[in-house]
């Protein structure tokens, strides 16, 4: 049985983010980034069995123990900082993002290509977003006013669920992030999708070279062996 998880608390800006160790060790991290309306599992999934090294996940800004977003405001790029100020302290690793996760994964990618060791895209809730062109605004008032700091196991902030689910994502603007992946990480195969829905943006990362189409359990022993052949004879 796995022990329990362990929470280091970031403070980035004016949001506190919960990110959780599910199982120690040495060498790389992996950093698993869930769903829209998700939070991090209290124990590494099975998937996760292989991995060589630590298995951390991060609550993005507005779910689990991460605090709410300071008059709301949700973007897909806010939520990437959320996982460069877990970089800052984690240093390089890999990244599996689920749904609204598997984006933002492909954002820090291409980002901090020289912090993220391969990107793992995989289905989940939030994956396709609000498409690829503005969607009509609308008013939403939730029913009370958000604690600033949601308990564990607190429902995600209700302004987060509804803006990341309009979230606009054009393909070729995904595709620069894949493309920036490429360039500057130093890898011929930065980004993995094991997803099997194609929303349009994924679509277009799918076209880009760099980008390989696989398994997750073929992508994380893709990324694990990273480094491993690099020791001199």
């Amino acid at each position: 049985m796995s022990p329990e998880r362990t929470t280091r608390f970031l403070t980035h800006v004016k949001v506190r983010l919960a990110l959780h160790e599910l199982r120690p060790g040495t060498g790389r991290p992996l950093l698993l980034v869930h769903g829209l309306g998700e939070s991090t599992p209290t124990a590494p999934p099975p998937f996760t069995e292989s991995w060589p090294g630590p298995v951390l996940g991060l609550d993005l800004t507005g779910h689990g123990e991460s605090s709410r977003a300071p008059g709301g405001g949700y973007t897909a790029e806010v939520l990437m900082a959320d996982v460069d100020a877990a970089l800052a302290v984690m240093g390089p690793c890999t990244v599996v993002g689920r749904g609204l996760g598997a984006y933002v994964a492909l954002l820090i990618a291409g980002a901090r290509p020289e912090l993220v060791v391969g990107a793992v895209l995989c289905d989940g809730p939030g994956l396709a977003g609000g498409g690829a062109t503005p969607n009509s605004p609308i008013l939403f008032q939730p029913a009370q006013a958000p604690a600033a700091v949601p308990s564990p196991g607190a429902p995600p902030d209700p302004f987060a669920l509804i803006e990341m689910a309009r979230d606009v994502r054009p393909g070729d603007y995904a595709s620069t992030y894949a493309r920036l992946a490429l360039q500057f990480s130093g890898r011929d195969d930065p980004i993995a999708i094991a997803a099997l829905v194609r929303p349009p943006w994924l679509t277009a990362v799918a076209a880009e070279p760099g980008v390989v189409i696989e398994s997750l359990a073929a992508a994380l022993r893709r990324y694990a062996a990273v480094g491993l052949s690099a020791a001199p004879a």
